[in-house]
């Protein structure tokens, strides 16, 4: 059972830690590849969280999968995660992390989702325009394409919702003829 609270404790902390290691790159970098194994392998999330596999198991397959790949601190971490009986929150936490890691270095994610895939030039014009209106300076970009949109597109920044698709314009239209007083008034 996911427990943001717990992930977010957790990613703190070692953001802390790393900040003032001055390793605050390399564990960003190393929770990344963390997250992807996680993502890509669905058998290691299930191992992790397994109550039936030995903590000592654990430990063991985290090594060889880690070593040689993320930094000592990382390392440390999850061994850490290992002897707390946290392992279960790795992905969770690797997530947290990189949540918290943008809001340290002021990251501003905006999700774009669009009928069709868009051009970089379009991509830059977006970005500008959001710099310039909302004042961010570091903008991440994560691009959806959703063909159910016909046209336009939906723009999401934090809890601020552009929706400037066909769809919704249709689904508008046919409001107001659902709406309409004179239909009902000829009846």
């Amino acid at each position: 059972m996911p427990n943001p609270r717990l992930a977010s404790r957790y990613a703190k902390a070692l953001l802390d830690l790393s900040i003032e290691r001055g390793e605050l790159e390399e564990v960003f970098t190393d929770m990344q590849w963390i997250q992807a194994v996680c993502k890509s392998n669905p058998d290691f999330v299930s191992l992790l969280r397994s109550p039936i596999v030995n903590a000592d198991v654990k430990q063991k397959i985290l090594d060889e999968i880690c070593t040689g790949k993320i930094g000592q601190l990382a390392m440390a971490f999850n061994k850490l995660l290992i002897i707390k009986g946290r392992e279960r929150n790795l992905p969770e936490i690797a997530v947290a992390f990189a949540d918290a890691y943008k809001v340290e270095k002021h990251i501003h994610t905006v999700k774009l989702t669009t009928a069709s895939p868009i051009s970089d030039a379009t991509k830059e014009k977006i970005i500008n325009q959001i710099k310039s209106t909302a004042g961010y300076e570091k903008i991440e970009i994560e691009e959806k394409v959703n063909e159910d949109l016909i046209g336009g597109f939906v723009l999401q920044i934090g809890d601020q919702l552009v929706d400037a698709s066909i769809s919704y314009d249709l689904k508008a239209i046919a409001k107001q003829f659902e709406n309409n007083d004179f239909i009902y008034n000829v009846r």
